[in-house]
């Protein structure tokens, strides 16, 4: 059966030509693409559920939330809670996307503060780091969960069979670190049930550190921008190198496929979007700047949830360490 997947048509910049050019491509038996605007939007022929308002990328997301219930933003989302749709994409407001995703599709039984999985084009295979942006504030025991959330991430969607992990913090010692990364190294070691293999440094997560590295949404978020801005600065200067004599000219011409696969494997777009994961439907988050291929690959990324059924593998995992972390963490899951 087709996974369908609700898809903000106003979601980013580009937003709707991208998007909808980008879902078009994504359609094939396999994968339905549900396209949700406003009325008389041209979809191509794909399904259209139609939302009146949008909302904005400099909007605060709880309160445009709230106020914009009939936002496709939210209405994406609305519809993996009615079980209309598999799961739900957006290239709009991050914020927007995390608390309509509370909202709406809520949290799992356990989960104490969903998270998000960015997979890092890493030199020797994709590693997933987690948490990227959700959680600027984080407690030891969420980078306990994010572990386990990311374990489940690279096992099920990236292929690796014991996911090794590590914790990102200033030195590789474990007496390196802030009082944060101190303690959650200290309950990470503590959980037989993750390959937990120490700290990491940030210069290493290009190289391959681990198959998950943990850290809270602050730091995950910077280093995440900083990759991003280091690799766009550097592929730009390559190209411009390259024009600057006919010598670079006809070196550019020897090294061009293995410029265009470095190119291809460190570009955002290969993978397309970001899991939000510890919901009880899945829920992708892509960049801001995303075109249509960004967009294929973020509907395909949401199928492929689906298909290996994520939420499942999820709920499974963290029911087996859902009592300790009950009792380190008082606070409710909703």
């Amino acid at each position: 059966m087709a996974a369908r997947v609700a898809v903000d048509a106003m979601g980013g910049d580009k937003a709707p030509d991208e998007v909808v050019a980008g879902a078009l491509e994504a359609a094939s038996p396999d994968i339905t693409p549900v396209l949700v605007g406003p009325p008389g939007l041209d979809t191509g022929g794909l399904e259209l559920v139609e939302a009146r308002t949008t909302i904005a990328m400099d909007e605060k997301p709880a309160d445009a939330v709230r106020a914009k219930r009939d936002s496709s933003l939210v209405v994406a989302c609305r519809l993996v809670r009615e079980g209309l749709a598999d799961a739900a994409v957006s290239a709009g407001n991050t914020g927007a996307m995390l608390a309509a995703g509370l909202i709406e599709i809520r949290r799992l039984r356990g989960v104490n503060r969903p998270a998000i999985a960015v997979v890092l084009p890493a030199k020797n295979g994709p590693s997933v780091l987690i948490d990227s942006g959700a959680n600027a504030d984080a407690r030891p025991e969420h980078l306990r969960q994010f572990a386990h959330m990311g374990s489940v991430f690279s096992q099920e969607i990236l292929g690796i069979g014991d996911p090794e992990v590590r914790l990102l913090s200033i030195g590789e010692e474990p007496e390196k670190g802030n009082q944060l990364t101190l303690e959650a190294h200290r309950l990470l070691a503590e959980s037989l049930d993750l390959n937990f293999r120490g700290n990491t440094e940030s210069r290493n997560l290009l190289e391959g550190a681990a198959d998950v590295v943990v850290c809270d949404g602050f730091t995950g978020n910077v280093v995440l921008k900083t990759l991003e801005g280091t690799i766009a600065t550097v592929l730009t200067a390559l190209r411009t190198e390259i024009k600057t004599s006919r010598r670079a000219k006809l070196g550019g011409l020897l090294i061009r496929p293995a410029a265009r696969g470095l190119r291809e494997r460190l570009d955002p777009d290969t993978y397309g979007g970001a899991y939000l994961l510890g919901l009880r439907g899945l829920a992708v988050i892509a960049h801001g700047s995303s075109g249509r291929r960004a967009i294929e690959n973020a509907i395909r990324l949401a199928a492929r949830g689906v298909e290996n059924d994520v939420v499942g593998a999820l709920q499974e995992r963290l029911e087996q360490s859902v009592l300790e972390s009950a009792r380190s963490d008082p606070e409710p899951a909703r």
